[in-house]
């Protein structure tokens, strides 16, 4: 009985401070559910009528009734998003990855898959582009394309009745089309993700890292020195960044040793990026120690707002695969255009020129996350 009741006690007073702190009750209970919703809503949701439609590209150079028909009929498929563009315009789209696949219906395609389906020619070859990164996507946009050409094909030469033809009257070139011809390397993406991610976090202790100096008094008695507070929270930034900035070389170095991923592209634009970032993160850390009045209530408010900008980064989950409108929204997000840039410097083997946009993005949300810091600390 003397150990029951003390146990009991601290058990008590451990459920009434958990309790106490609402802000971290909703957080726990928010977060999960964000996160199942939304990786439910990308694989299928409750209804598989919900289920992400594929981004492609029609080239449609058949300008024959049956060509007409083909292209009707792949417009109307429920899985698919289909975009009416030029040959040109779709193997750029595709070759940056910002497509999932381009389907080519050639000039006299549907009259020449029509005669080989009555053994009167050898078939014709219908191109289908792709990126490597989208391997998958590919595959399934191959089998939606055959459905719907063949089911055309069919009802116009046998005037709509349900007949099934002895052979594939028409073969499907797969086409590489990418920025950069080597292999996609999977290895490439999920460092890429995680670097960004890891040091987002590193970003939040700068942050706790001040707040406990404070509820310590040291931040007071480094104030007391001759130096200002301006200095001490730059020299904090800038060591930040610098700690950051060798992670991220090391998680690349290891991912090239180890993993066999590639820098095809700009190298002094993957440090640009990577550099860039870490002083997002670090000014992000800064902001979060702005505004957090414990330290306990800044790391789950952090925690929070990193895993979202993760999730909706595509640091864990490639951003192609959203919806055309989330991949669109998602530009908000310093981690997009950090993985991106990423990506683009490696597998991609992209120029240092891609890697501009990247870093000025994450040095304008350096600027207005450092501002936003100041002016609070100043008040």
């Amino acid at each position: 009985m003397k150990t029951i009741t003390p146990l009991i006690a601290l058990i008590r007073k451990d459920l009434i401070l958990y309790l106490s702190n609402r802000r971290a009750l909703v957080l726990s209970l928010l977060m999960p559910v964000i996160l199942g919703a939304f990786f439910g809503f990308l694989f299928g949701g409750a209804n598989s009528s919900e289920r992400v439609k594929l981004d492609v590209a029609l080239v449609l150079q058949d300008d024959s009734a049956l060509g007409q028909k083909i292209a009707a009929a792949l417009k109307e498929d429920a899985n698919l998003q289909v975009q009416d563009m030029d040959l040109a315009t779709a193997k750029e789209k595709v070759g940056k990855g910002k497509l999932s696949a381009a389907i080519v219906i050639p000039a006299g395609f549907a009259q020449a898959a029509r005669a080989a389906m009555q053994g009167a020619q050898e078939r014709p070859a219908l191109p289908v582009l792709y990126d490597p990164s989208h391997q998958m996507e590919m595959s399934m946009a191959k089998g939606m394309v055959t459905q719907k050409v063949m089911h055309a094909i069919s009802a116009d030469l046998y005037e709509g009745k349900n007949v099934t033809a002895p052979a594939l009257p028409f073969s499907i070139n797969e086409e590489l089309t990418s920025s950069n011809p080597s292999k996609y390397n999977g290895y490439a993406h999920s460092f890429s993700g995680m670097a960004v991610q890891f040091i987002l976090f590193m970003g939040i202790e700068v942050g706790i890292g001040i707040l406990l100096a404070r509820r310590m008094g040291m931040w007071n008695r480094m104030l007391a020195a001759p130096v200002s507070m301006n200095t001490l929270l730059l020299a904090r930034v800038i060591s930040s960044a610098v700690i950051s900035f060798g992670v991220l070389l090391a998680i690349f170095a290891i991912a090239v040793a180890v993993f066999k991923v590639r820098i095809d592209g700009s190298l002094p634009g993957l440090l640009g990026v990577g550099f860039c970032f870490a002083v997002m993160a670090a000014t992000f850390g800064l902001l979060i120690a702005s505004l957090g009045k414990t330290p306990e209530a800044a790391r789950s408010l952090a925690t929070f707002a990193t895993l979202i900008m993760v999730m909706l980064g595509g640091a864990w989950v490639p951003s192609y695969i959203f919806p055309q409108w989330l991949q669109t929204a998602t530009l908000i997000m310093p981690t997009r255009w950090a993985v991106d840039g990423l990506e683009a410097m490696t597998w991609r083997g992209l120029g240092f020129d891609a890697a501009l946009p990247a870093m000025g993005v994450q040095l304008g949300f350096a600027i207005l996350f450092g501002a936003v810091a100041m002016w609070k600390f100043r008040r």
